[in-house]
Parts: C-alpha cells; sequence; structure tokens
C-alpha cells in the first residue's frame, strides 16, 4: 500500500468529500467524521512519502496513475519540498477540521455536510497544486482551491457573501492567466508535463512568447497569493470567511499558489535567463511595495481579523522578496516562511474565532483581561506574534534570519533595511495586541458562548490552538534540520552546478 501513498494524499479526502453529504444525510455528523478521518489518512500519506523521500537522499518519488507513463498520463512528483509541504497542508487541515465541530454542531445536516465537503475538497485542492506534476492538473486543482474557497468564505453570513463574489471574479481572472500561460508554453514546448517542460522550454528563455507566459504567471498566481497590488480580494476574505474554516484559508491558501510560483521560476524556468532577471525584480518591488504597504495598513485597524489580513499582505511579501534575491539562502528563506508563515497565521486565525465562538466579537479595543479568561490562547497569541516579529527562538526568526543572508549574499542590501523597518512596524500592531491581553483592563464583554476552566473553550477548539502555539516553538527549534535535511535535499539545480 505505501507505493500508492501519494494518490492517497488526494484519493481519500477527494472520496471523502463526494460521500459527505450522502453520509450526513443518513446521520448529521457521520460525513463529518468521515471526512476528518480521511484528512488524518492523507495526512499519514503524506509523512509516509517524506519519509521515502528523505530517506532516498532527496531522490524525486514519480508517481504514475493508472500506471500511464507521462508525458501521456498524469504525474505526481514528490520531491523533499513538495513532500514537507504536503504534510504540513494536511496536518494544519486536521487540526482546523476538528476546531471547526463546535462552530456547527448546533447545524442541520445539510449544513454541515455541506461545509466539510468544501473543507475537504479545499485539502484536495491545496494538496494537488502542491504535488502535482503537470501543469494543466495544476490548474484544476487550483480551480477546486479556488471554488472550495469561495463556498467557505460564503458560509461566513450576509457580509461573505459579497466577499466571496469579489474573490470569486478577481480570482477567475487569476486562474484564467494562469491557463492562459501554460497555454502559451504548450504552444511553445508541445508539452504539459514539468519534468519535460523544463527541459524543452531551454531554447524559447528569451522569445516574446516566453515572456509573455512568464507574465501570465506572475500576475496569475500573483492574484491568488494576494501579492501586492493584487491582494484586494484578500481583506474581506479573512474578515468574513465562515469562523471555523478562516485559520485554514488564511494558512494555507496563499502558500499554495506561492509554492507553485516558486516551482515554475526555480524549477522550471531556472531564473538565469534575461526574462527571468527582470521577472524577479519585478517580484522584488512588489514584494517591498507589500511588506511595506501590508504592514502600515495592519497598524490602522482595530478589527483583529482584518489586521491579520493586511498582516499577510506583508508576510507574502517577504516570501516574493526571497523569491526576488535569486540565491540559495533566499530562496531557504521564502521556502522556510511559507511553512513558518502556514502555522503561525493559523494559530493566531484559531484564537480568534475562538475568542468569536466565546464573545461574538474581536476588537482589539476590547481584549482587556483575555489572559484571565482564555490563558492557551493568550498564550499561543504571544507566541505568533513573537515569530511574525522575528524574536528568536520562535520560527519567523530563522525564515527572517536566511531571508537576511539571502539579502547580504547577493548585495542586494536594500531588503535588509526593509526587512528591519518591517520587523519595527510588526512589533508595534502585535504589541499592541498583547498588551491590551496583559495590560489593560477586563473589557465588558458579553459571553455568547460561557465557558468555564482554565481552557477557556471547548476541548475541540483549545486542543488545536494549543498544538499549533506549541508548533510555532518546535519548528524555531528544529528550523536547522528542517533546511539541512529537507530544504537543502531539494534545492533547485540552478544552486547546484
Amino acid at each position: 500500500m505505501t507505493q500508492h501513498a501519494p494518490i492517497f494524499i488526494v484519493l481519500l479526502p477527494l472520496t471523502a468529500s463526494l460521500l459527505c453529504m450522502l453520509f450526513s444525510r443518513i446521520k448529521r455528523d457521520l460525513g463529518a467524521w468521515i471526512v476528518m478521518a480521511s484528512i488524518v489518512g492523507a495526512f499519514l500519506s503524506a509523512c509516509t512519502v517524506l519519509h521515502r523521500v528523505i530517506t532516498s537522499g532527496g531522490q524525486t518519488w514519480h508517481y504514475w496513475m493508472g500506471g500511464w507513463q507521462p508525458p501521456i498520463g498524469i504525474e505526481f512528483a514528490l520531491d523533499p519540498l513538495n513532500s514537507v509541504l504536503a504534510v504540513l497542508v494536511t496536518f494544519i487541515s486536521m487540526m482546523v477540521a476538528l476546531y471547526s465541530r463546535p462552530f456547527v454542531k448546533e447545524e442541520d445536516w445539510l449544513h454541515v455536510g455541506g461545509y466539510y465537503t468544501l473543507f475537504g475538497l479545499l485539502t484536495v485542492g491545496l494538496c494537488g497544486m502542491i504535488i502535482t506534476g503537470d501543469v494543466f492538473n495544476l490548474y484544476v486543482y487550483l480551480e477546486i482551491m479556488s471554488l472550495s474557497g469561495y463556498g467557505l468564505i460564503a458560509l461566513g453570513g450576509k457580509k461573505s457573501m459579497l466577499a466571496a463574489f469579489r474573490y470569486l471574479l478577481i480570482g477567475t481572472i487569476g486562474a484564467s492567466l494562469y491557463l492562459l500561460g501554460v497555454g502559451y508554453l504548450y504552444a511553445l514546448t508541445g508539452t504539459l508535463n514539468m519534468a519535460d517542460l523544463a527541459q524543452r522550454v531551454v531554447p524559447h528563455l528569451n522569445s516574446p512568447l516566453f515572456a509573455i507566459a512568464v507574465a501570465c504567471f506572475i500576475i496569475g498566481f500573483g492574484i491568488k497569493m494576494a501579492l501586492f497590488p493584487l491582494h484586494g480580494w484578500q481583506p474581506d476574505a479573512y474578515t468574513f470567511a465562515h469562523p471555523g474554516a478562516a485559520a485554514f484559508i488564511a494558512g494555507c491558501m496563499s502558500k499554495a499558489p506561492a509554492y507553485a510560483m516558486i516551482r515554475f521560476m526555480y524549477y522550471i524556468f531556472k531564473v538565469d535567463s534575461p526574462v527571468m532577471h527582470s521577472a524577479l525584480n519585478v517580484l522584488g518591488i512588489l514584494g517591498v511595495a507589500g511588506i511595506l504597504i501590508g504592514s502600515i495598513m495592519a497598524m490602522a485597524q482595530y478589527d483583529f481579523r482584518r489586521m491579520l489580513a493586511y498582516s499577510s499582505v506583508a508576510q507574502i511579501g517577504y516570501i516574493a522578496i526571497g523569491m526576488a534575491m535569486g540565491n540559495m539562502y533566499g530562496f531557504i528563506g521564502a521556502v522556510l516562511h511559507i511553512i513558518n508563515h502556514a502555522f503561525m497565521k493559523c494559530s493566531l486565525f484559531l484564537v480568534i474565532g475562538g475568542i468569536e465562538h466565546r464573545f461574538g466579537e474581536v476588537n482589539l479595543y476590547r481584549l482587556g483581561g483575555m489572559n484571565k479568561k482564555m490563558t492557551i490562547s493568550t498564550i499561543t497569541v504571544t507566541l505568533a506574534a513573537l515569530s511574525m516579529i522575528g524574536l528568536p527562538p520562535t520560527a519567523g526568526f530563522f525564515s527572517k534570519w536566511y531571508l537576511m543572508l539571502g539579502a547580504y549574499t547577493g548585495q542586494q542590501y536594500f531588503y535588509i533595511a526593509v526587512l528591519v523597518i518591517s520587523s519595527l512596524l510588526n512589533a508595534i500592531y502585535f504589541f499592541r495586541i498583547i498588551e491590551q491581553m496583559f495590560v489593560q483592563r477586563e473589557a465588558s464583554l458579553t459571553e455568547v458562548h460561557p465557558h468555564k476552566g482554565k481552557l477557556g473553550l471547548p476541548f475541540a477548539m483549545a486542543l488545536p490552538i494549543f498544538v499549533m502555539g506549541i508548533g510555532i516553538l518546535v519548528l524555531g527549534f528544529y528550523s536547522v534540520d528542517i533546511v539541512m535535511d529537507i530544504i537543502k535535499l531539494g534545492l533547485p539545480e540552478v544552486f547546484l552546478r
């Protein structure tokens, strides 16, 4: 069975999602538990894949669906980088699926079944985007991710419908541009397989058609990953999304497109042509603008979720400048920040959902005394905030450290200045939260769902918050191991020459 582990990463949650409504109709919670069990199976399959890839010395595992060899057949190509990201996505999905239970426990079978169907499909789309070895099938998984994301955002309430529709319009443009770029590449090379494409595109790296394709990919993926100034959909989507799924959406939905862009830029296009140099310069400019403007906009917010939405624009900027540096350390910093930011942002949105579940609001200036009412949540927020700022030994410090090394190695000192300024801005708006929780007097919040005890929340919500908070420290302590034993095993060829 282990030889089929790659397909199980997407097949298990896909099958469970398709059957979820049927089983929910039979018994209200049965479909939900089946989807959650399938995500656990996907996580175990991803761990199996990661173990095999690492023990083989980083050799890519090519899995052919149905035994059909590419370029005719569909392929999953699993290397150390996308294997660890598959583990990351399935783990976060597993945590958030459990966390969501209190939010839907009073709903009827239709809403429960619909929610977990969309949740499972979102997991399928994200994992498929990460592990596929075919550029057209990446589009298929991109659409699965997007459509299920639109649905989960729309389930958040009246205001969320408009946010979902706005994301639908903008996201459709992004997906269409990506597909257009795929069409240009197919016209140039005659293949859709990524490995073949990397070989056949070499003679065309300076052609105008290739430049147009690269522009389509940057804009298309830029929209999906909320790269400045293509982030217009994100603040409302994050703010009004279903509170149970918001952590999964905020933590992972922008990371899969970011990794897809890295895969195209470094593994297929090789970043050593004039066209790619220009593309990386554009990414660097947009990344810097996103870091500064996103941080400033975050400082101006009073809604916790909206502040984190603009903070994500800045954090995506970190990934963009890591790609733009064009050297090994910048690349490592970008990949490591994808992993770290997924954990950090997911942790923060889990806490936000918990506060909203208990008190019905998440106003930044009404969090006084939260350290006494929701101790575990407060500690998790503190760890995530320190990590976002970049203080050791949290995870965020190490990804920023590698970005600093990348900027220094490439003599791109302007990036170092931007990273320092951004960390200071992060400190301003995150310490505002910490001050409210620990220092300010208790706010007179009305408890919508009162909960006594040290956890402050139902166990199904408190456990994922605790695990994700601990995960931020674990990622920090093991950052060197992740870099040396995983990321460096999967470095692109351009850094190995």
